[in-house]
Order: structure tokens, then sequence, then C-alpha cells
């Protein structure tokens, strides 16, 4: 039960700047794109941790490292990372077109790559992980696409400081 909690709050981590941006998008974007953009941004959170997590096994057995102490390290860079980008107050410049799309769903699964990483810290069962991941990532992508056609600034900025702190808070865990 841990173990899927974890993976879970890991998945709604990693969805928050996703959701985020999601609210951005849905100021601008077009009826068509509303489904086809989460299943995307899904399909991305679902095959880059399983990339992620093949290159971190290799990584851990030639560098003999801990997964946990990896899985830490990650999770405190990603939370570092989104926080700089969070205040340094960056917009959203994207071109919804078909290379825009997949753009889009690569920048914002980069960080599920990471945590694939260092994710046998947690578990050994990548699938389900990326399962999780996908779920996550393609809900509260479509969420955010919907409700930012109402309200993006008062809701974005706070849920991706959320998420941030959620992923410094399971990085200390992690590691200790």
């Amino acid at each position: 039960m841990k173990e899927f909690v974890s993976i879970l709050l890991i998945g709604i981590s990693l969805s928050m700047d996703t959701f985020s941006l999601s609210l951005s998008l849905g100021t601008i974007i077009r009826e068509k794109n509303v489904k086809i953009i989460p299943f995307v941004v899904g399909i991305f959170h679902f095959f880059m941790p399983l990339l992620g997590g093949l290159l971190g096994l290799k990584l851990i057995r030639i560098f003999n490292l801990a997964s946990h102490v990896l899985l830490g390290a990650i999770l405190i860079f990603l939370s570092i990372n989104l926080a700089f980008h969070y205040f340094k107050d960056e917009e959203l410049k994207i071109n919804l077109n078909f290379w825009g799309i997949i753009l889009f769903a690569l920048s914002v699964s980069v960080d599920s790559f990471t945590v694939g990483m260092g994710l046998t810290a947690i578990t050994s069962r990548f699938l389900m992980a990326s399962i999780i991941f996908f779920c996550c990532s393609a809900a509260f992508t479509y969420l955010g696409i919907l409700i930012g056609k109402y309200s993006n600034e008062m809701i974005g900025r706070k849920a991706t400081f959320l998420g941030i702190i959620i992923l410094f808070i399971l990085g200390i865990i992690h590691i200790f």
C-alpha cells in the first residue's frame, strides 16, 4: 500500500506542472485538441519512466548507487528546477500543431524520465507506475485545459507550488 501511495503522490506531483501549463493552454486551445493533448501527454508520461527506469538500473549497477538515494536526489533536483521556473515566471509559448503538441508532451514529461531512473527505490513494478503516471498526467492535463478556459492565473501558480513542495518532501523522505 505504501508503494502505491508513493507512486500515486509522485504521479500527482509530476502532473502539477502539466496541470498549470494546461491551464494556460485552456485559454488558447481549439476544441478538437482538448482530448488529443491529454492523451499524448499521458502516453509520454507512460513511456518516459520506463525508459528512465532502464537507464536508472544501468546507472545503479555501473556506479553502485543506492536506488532510494538516487530517487531522493532526483526528486529534490526536480523540485528545485520547478521552483526556479516558478519564480522566474516563464510564459508558455507553444504552437498547437502536431509537432507543437508532441513538443509540449515531451517537455512536460522529461521529469517523469528522471523519476523513472530512481523508481527502483519504490517499486519493481515499472508498468504499474507508468500506468499511474499516464492516468495522473492525462487527467490533470484534461482538467487543466477545461479549468483554463475559465481561470488560469489564480489556480496555475498554486498548483505548481504544491507540486514543488510534494516533490521536495518525497525527495527528503527517500533520501533518509
